[in-house]
């Protein structure tokens, strides 16, 4: 934990960046971060030598949630008809082949039949081959075969996501030279969350940031004594 920010935009992702010594800053060669349009102009305007490389967790982010917008519509639709399979379904997606226990045979139901969840399910599941490939070609030959595919689908919130995904497909396909997660920063986020929730919020930035620096920052707490005073006896 080296700094935090009060905000998200392009100014103050800026400052977070510039709270790096120079020398190191420019010495950065990849940088991971979601697809908000705030964090890449940061990186380009203080750290342009830094390849972007869009985080593998928020991809599986935006995937799991055009699924969910898929599951909804169906919901509804199949309510229509008294038919409420999908109800209380949305964790079992989330899940998918990792249900076990007594959920796991009803969600084998569920994708055995003609569901629309279902098949965009199969898509977002497929599309975690992509970061297995051997290479940048491979990995560009791979998303633009699944690229294809989705978009022949009538999922419309897949196929919304297939765009956005082309959008900043030079950040994806970066994984394959620099494959770097935010897994550790996201862990950091977890805690920071249970910080706020455990003081029920806090009325001044700067009380925030200082907590979290606190409790995150790895600081060294130990109480260091002067030594004695030595005598020496001639």
């Amino acid at each position: 934990m080296l700094e935090v920010v009060a905000g998200r935009d392009t100014e103050q992702a800026v400052a977070l960046w510039e709270s790096l010594p120079e020398p190191q800053r420019q010495r950065i060669e990849a940088a991971a971060m979601d697809m908000g349009a705030d964090f890449a102009a940061a990186t380009r305007q203080a750290a342009s030598q830094a390849q972007i490389v869009h985080d593998k967790f928020h991809v599986s982010k935006l995937l799991n949630e055009a699924v969910d917008k898929v599951r909804k519509e169906e919901h509804r639709r199949l309510l229509e008809k008294d038919d409420e399979s999908l109800k209380d379904t949305r964790f079992l997606w989330l899940q998918g082949a990792a249900v076990t226990g007594e959920r796991a045979p009803r969600f084998e139901e569920l994708c055995a039949r003609d569901l629309k969840t279902a098949r965009a399910w199969a898509h977002k599941e497929i599309f975690v081959e992509f970061w297995a490939q051997p290479d940048t070609a491979s990995g560009l030959d791979f998303f633009r075969r699944w690229f294809r595919t989705v978009r022949r689908s009538k999922l419309e919130p897949l196929k919304k996501v297939t765009l956005t995904f082309k959008e900043h497909l030079l950040g994806l396909l970066n994984y394959f030279v620099h494959p770097i997660t935010n897994a550790l920063t996201e862990g950091f986020n977890s805690r920071i969350q249970a910080i706020k929730a455990d003081a029920c919020g806090f009325r001044r930035f700067a009380n925030y940031r200082t907590r979290i620096l606190f409790f995150c920052g790895k600081l060294e707490l130990s109480v260091h004594f002067p030594s004695a005073q030595t005598h020496t006896i001639s």
